[in-house]
């Protein structure tokens, strides 16, 4: 019998997506949950979580999971930064791929970003804009704020150095800023670009998905690996050995 997932979040467009990607791989969905199921009952005939739902219901499944010592596959964005530090402790106790994007072509985003912003000195200004579909409740994005986080730890910068955003009057632009820019609109699956912009010059690395497929097939080739994994919380950097 091959691995048996249990997906939580199975009525919304990701869940959906991971439903219909599974038969290709060889994967059954022995339990499709959503916020407010029973869980528990769920989980006995799976192997390994998903979980495209809510923030919300993240502390509650990452309990469950460590209870059962269950590996768990995180998809879900929206934790606020002490929410989600905490939630990471909790998740560690397991096998645990987290991530905000399992599309493979924006993991090599990752890598390009981080090598860039290594590379490039503070004479480069960086920007990150991501667009998404008019129905996303988060911004900015679990994908952008990676792409942040990356761009702060190479440029040894705290999270003040975010500029979400520019109104008024707002005076030049600070070497030391990191602009971050949420759009949405329409039913754009996920857009992401990264432009270090210099006197003379400008860099920019860009990410444009079309398919949601993308990150459904990204999900489960996670949670295969991860099925096999010591305890521990991973990323697709991880699964697809781009460390």
């Amino acid at each position: 019998m091959g691995l048996r997932i249990l997906l939580n979040g199975a009525k919304g467009r990701m869940g959906q997506a991971i439903a219909a990607a599974a038969p290709e791989l060889g994967l059954s969905i022995g339990a499709a949950t959503d916020v407010g199921d029973n869980l528990g009952a769920a989980l006995e005939k799976c192997d390994v979580i998903i979980d495209f739902s809510s923030h919300q219901a993240t502390s509650a499944l990452l309990e469950l999971a460590v209870a059962r010592r269950k590996p768990i596959v995180i998809g879900t964005t929206g934790h606020a930064a002490a929410e989600k530090a905490k939630l990471l402790q909790l998740a560690a106790q397991v096998p645990c791929v987290w991530a905000g994007n399992f599309s493979v072509g924006v993991n090599l985003l990752f890598a390009l970003t981080r090598r860039a912003a290594g590379v490039l000195g503070n004479d480069y200004d960086v920007e990150v804009v991501e667009m998404h579909h008019r129905f996303k409740k988060d911004a900015p994005s679990g994908t952008a704020a990676r792409l942040l986080e990356i761009i702060l730890e190479e440029r040894k910068l705290t999270a003040k150095a975010l500029r979400h955003g520019r109104e008024g009057i707002t005076g030049e632009r600070q070497p030391t800023e990191v602009g971050v820019h949420a759009l949405r609109g329409g039913d754009v699956v996920g857009d992401h670009t990264v432009m270090f912009a210099a006197l003379g010059e400008r860099i920019e690395l860009t990410h444009k998905a079309s398919d949601r497929g993308i990150f459904a097939r990204g999900s489960l080739r996670a949670a295969q690996w991860v099925a096999t994994q010591k305890p521990g919380v991973y990323d697709m950097q991880d699964v697809l050995g781009l460390r």
